[in-house]
Order: structure tokens, then C-alpha cells, then sequence
């Protein structure tokens, strides 16, 4: 038996998600590489079809399931990739997401294409890009509290609907503008095409380096997204006097802040490996993912 190991990430909640499951774990049986999976449900579903699946080992993910192997292959939409992307990022595995949800932007097939996908990452066929982190420290009262990361973005937001959030956004350690509002995004560009991208922000290329701050919903007339420097060092404030709020990064860990907690956002020192097999440039995989229209106003609209 090879010793050659992937660690396979799926919810295995729909039926076209456990079927998707069973024809990676088949396909991968077939070229002798083994299997290691997050759930003893999702061993338990792979090996239900009569043990033509790759063998199992069931980790948990404080065994750092995903060292020592290859690659992450990932069953899901971009929801599933980030929390794959966890488990890779402390040894540069990189991460192979198959898109079973709706945008799936992070995800680099589509179901239709699983056959091909699997026999590339056996085959080794394709490029590993990596991907810009941000690191994330809370400071409440000059002492650090929380420690953490994020690949697409890290939000800090009001945690009562009913108040509004103020707060003060520094950049280099220097102040830009105060609001209230019910939130600031400090994303990537990785993350420009997911929350950012549905608060208002601009789209960032994957290869620009640069950070994005993204006011949610301010009370201001300067409020718009600003593009800094990888290099620069971005803090939201929240007022001493005002209302606690809540950090979310990657939209999974949460943090609660209280008033006058100070974030802090950086580039982060360790990237996320992603695996690419498509060879087109960014802009056309915009297109496909979000099916923008290419013609011009007039052809379209052509009587």
C-alpha cells in the first residue's frame, strides 16, 4: 500500500455532497492513495458502499490532521474551504476545493469536472498559488487578548442590534476617520469577493498586495473602502463610552470586545497554499464565477 495521504473536508448533509464523497474516496482507492477524514459519520459514509473506497483514518482537528500529507481536498463551498484552509495553513498544505455550493469562489473545480480533479491531484497536475493572511491581536487596556488570523477577512461589528457601533479607524498608527456604524471589514484580496465584495467594496486582483478596510453601514460622509499597503498597520477602536462589539474572522472564530478594545490587522506571516488548476488569468475567472456579462450594452439589448 503507498503511503501517499490526503485529508478529504466534506459536510456530508446533501445527497449530491455523499455521492460527490464516495467518487473521490473511490477514485483516489484506485490510484492507492488513503484518506484521512474530520468525522467517524464520514468514514462510516464512505465505506457504506461496499469498501470500494480508499481506506480511512478518522482525526480530530487538534491532531493536525492535515500533517504529513499532500493536499486538502475539499467537498463544499467557500464556507468548507476556509475552515479546510485552518486545518492546512500551520504546514503549507495546500488546499484543492471542489465547488459543491453556489459562487464557490475560493473553490477551484466544479462538481462536473471531479473525475479530472481527483486524477490531477494524483497526477500532481497543477500549481500551488499562495495566498495573502492578515493577523489579527486584540489589545483591551494595553494588554493583548486575542491572537488570530484570518484569510478572507477579520469584522468587527456591533454584537446589539439595536445600538450602533462607534469607532475609530487608524492607519499606521495614525487616525483616519471616526463613525458609527454597524461594522468594519479588514479583509484580503482574497476576501474582496466575499463579504467586502456584498458591504460595498472594490474587487482586489489575488496578486495585488494590499489590505482593505470596508466601513459597514456608516453614519459619516467620509466612509468609503480604503486600499493600504500590505505593509501598513490597520487598528479599528471601539469608543471607551460606547457599545461592546464582536470580531468574527473568516466568518467561523468569534471574539467578543468590549468598549475601548483596540484591533489590530496586519499582513499575516503565514499564507494559504491553494491549489490551481485553471490556467486563465483572474479576469476570467471573475466572469465565470459571478456570470458577468462581456457583450456590449447594445448587442445585448439588440431588438
Amino acid at each position: 500500500m503507498s503511503d501517499r495521504e490526503v485529508l478529504l473536508v466534506v459536510h456530508p448533509d446533501r445527497d449530491a455532497t455523499r455521492d460527490a464523497a464516495r467518487e473521490v474516496s473511490a477514485r483516489f482507492a484506485k490510484a492507492g492513495v488513503r484518506l484521512r477524514v474530520l468525522d467517524e459519520d464520514v468514514r462510516e459514509m464512505l465505506e457504506a458502499d461496499g469498501g470500494i473506497g480508499a481506506p480511512c483514518t478518522v482525526m480530530a482537528p487538534e491532531q493536525d490532521p492535515a500533517a504529513g500529507t499532500e493536499l486538502v481536498f475539499v467537498l463544499g463551498g467557500d464556507g468548507t474551504l476556509l475552515r479546510a484552509a485552518e486545518l492546512a495553513r500551520p504546514n503549507g498544505v495546500p488546499v484543492l476545493g471542489v465547488n459543491l455550493g453556489r459562487v464557490g469562489f475560493l473553490a477551484e473545480a466544479d462538481s462536473d469536472k471531479l473525475a479530472d480533479t481527483v486524477q490531477r491531484a494524483v497526477d500532481g497536475d497543477y500549481q500551488v498559488e499562495e495566498r495573502m493572511t492578515v493577523d489579527v491581536v486584540v489589545s483591551v487596556d494595553g494588554e493583548e487578548t486575542v491572537h488570530t488570523w484570518a484569510l478572507n477577512e477579520a469584522s468587527v461589528e456591533k454584537s446589539s442590534r439595536e445600538r450602533v457601533l462607534d469607532a475609530l479607524i487608524e492607519v499606521d498608527g495614525r487616525p483616519v476617520s471616526s463613525f458609527g456604524c454597524d461594522g468594519v471589514l479588514c479583509a484580503t484580496p482574497t476576501g474582496s469577493t466575499a463579504y467586502a465584495f456584498s458591504a460595498g467594496g472594490p474587487i482586489i486582483w489575488p496578486d495585488v498586495q494590499a489590505l482593505l478596510v470596508v466601513p459597514s453601514n456608516a453614519h459619516a460622509m467620509f466612509s468609503r473602502p480604503l486600499v493600504v499597503s500590505r505593509d501598513s498597520e490597520i487598528t479599528v477602536a471601539i469608543d471607551p463610552d460606547g457599545s461592546p462589539a464582536v470580531l468574527t474572522c473568516d466568518g467561523s472564530r468569534t471574539f467578543e470586545l468590549p468598549a475601548g478594545a483596540a484591533v489590530r490587522v496586519t499582513c499575516g506571516q503565514v499564507p494559504v497554499r491553494l491549489i490551481r488548476l485553471w490556467e486563465g488569468p483572474f479576469t476570467d475567472r471573475l466572469v465565470h464565477k459571478f456570470s458577468l456579462p462581456i457583450k456590449g450594452w447594445r448587442e445585448r439589448h439588440a431588438r
